[in-house]
């Protein structure tokens, strides 16, 4: 693959720097390091990641002064989610790091004209307004460079990809993804994100044909998450995750280059007075759905208050909001992937107490078929889901419009 420049940038220094940190100022990840866009540095080993004697920790895996970063939170002062996931996490972030610099800067709208990547047909449809655009191809060879300089990863499945990609026979893990949700909307600046999805790699399948275990491996039930996360590319650049153990959201600080702690443990409400979907689509809602909306929108649901709307079209962003917030966030067309968007976002949602459900049945319990399945998708709060799900006749089969 050619290698991507970039035009080099300087940066004045931040207005407001820390006084302390838990790392070491030559530890810290800086987005200006010079570093190759395509090639994370590789851990020498796994003590390299935090360097716990030189601070005062916490219970919680933070230090005395009340910071917590990602890679402190899930090793051992924290969650302890064991070396080899922390390897794989260090290099995931990492690359979400470099791709908000990218959506951040001046000169992306040209990456593909320099780059030498065009915007191909994506293997999720083929349609000209599903088509990626220059970041996504870009943002899908940065997480692939890191997932194979991790060395943690067997196989990695993408939006992006016609088929799954086998890594590394020796990789624990299983990686799916949406690297770049929402591009269509970077020109106008509006938020977009990135999706993934953790699983084990399953052993059992190691004797098969490369081919054909890279693709069972990448449809594994969504009950089988071993972690599962999104980074939103915003005002701020917040990176959400789970490990089966709530839901919790870091924050990236530019000044040094680490994801801090800033929502631990996120518990959405049971109920919201929000609903996120395109209401321009109305009249092809079927019945159940149109009735639902009506009777929320006038306050005479089983929640006794009118709702709002609020609907962005970047689905990391309506469910960021969603989760934070309470409500619904939903696109009741046969449109969104089961494996790689569906499935991780309903494990971060029922991991902080809400749920996602296709209308009729929880997320979850779906066995994907193939790679690219699409679905309706209802995410949200307890009880929002459950009262959509009463009304049955939600999901719109019929998609005057649209091609799927």
């Amino acid at each position: 693959m050619q290698q991507l420049l970039l035009p080099t940038t300087s940066f004045p220094p931040p207005l407001f720097p820390l006084k302390s940190h838990p790392f070491p100022r030559k530890q810290q990840f800086c987005l200006r390091d010079g570093l190759s866009l395509y090639a994370p540095p590789k851990m020498a080993s796994f003590s390299g990641f935090v360097a716990k004697s030189q601070m005062q920790t916490t219970a919680d895996g933070g230090d005395a002064n009340g910071f917590s970063t990602l890679m402190e939170y899930v090793g051992k002062g924290g969650l302890d989610v064991g070396d080899e996931l922390v390897v794989l996490l260090y290099h995931m972030q990492y690359a979400c790091k470099r791709i908000a610099a990218l959506v951040a800067s001046p000169f992306n709208s040209a990456l593909g004209k320099h780059s030498g990547l065009s915007a191909g047909t994506s293997g999720s449809g083929g349609l000209d307004r599903d088509k990626p655009k220059p970041l996504d191809i870009v943002a899908n060879e940065v997480i692939l460079s890191s997932l194979r300089n991790s060395g943690k990863v067997s196989v990695m499945a993408s939006e992006e990809d016609d088929a799954p990609i086998w890594i590394n026979d020796d990789g624990p893990f299983v990686v799916v993804l949406d690297p770049l949700d929402g591009s269509r909307n970077i020109d106008a600046s509006i938020p977009t994100g990135t999706i993934f999805g953790i699983y084990k790699r399953l052993v059992e399948l190691d004797h098969l044909p490369t081919e054909e275990k890279a693709s069972l491996n990448s449809l594994q039930s969504g009950t089988r998450l071993l972690a599962a996360g999104y980074v939103l590319y915003s005002s701020a650049t917040i990176l959400c995750a789970s490990f089966g153990s709530g839901t919790h959201a870091f924050t990236l600080d530019h000044s040094t280059g680490d994801f801090i702690l800033t929502h631990p443990s996120i518990r959405i409400p049971a109920r919201g007075q929000i609903y996120s979907v395109n209401d321009a689509r109305y009249f092809d809602w079927p019945e159940g759905l149109r009735q639902y909306i009506n009777t929320v929108r006038q306050g005479k649901g089983k929640y006794p208050k009118k709702y709002s709307a609020r609907y962005i079209c970047s689905l990391v962003a309506d469910f960021h909001r969603t989760l934070l917030y309470g409500g619904l966030a939903m696109n009741p067309r046969d449109h969104l992937r089961l494996v790689y968007e569906a499935n991780p976002l309903s494990f971060l949602a029922e991991q902080a107490g809400g749920k996602g459900s296709d209308g009729k049945s929880r997320i979850l319990s779906i066995q994907p078929v193939k790679l690219h399945q699409r679905l309706p998708l209802f995410l949200g709060s307890l009880e929002d889901i459950d009262e959509l799900e009463s009304y049955e006749d939600v999901q719109q089969k019929v998609n005057p419009g649209y091609a799927v």
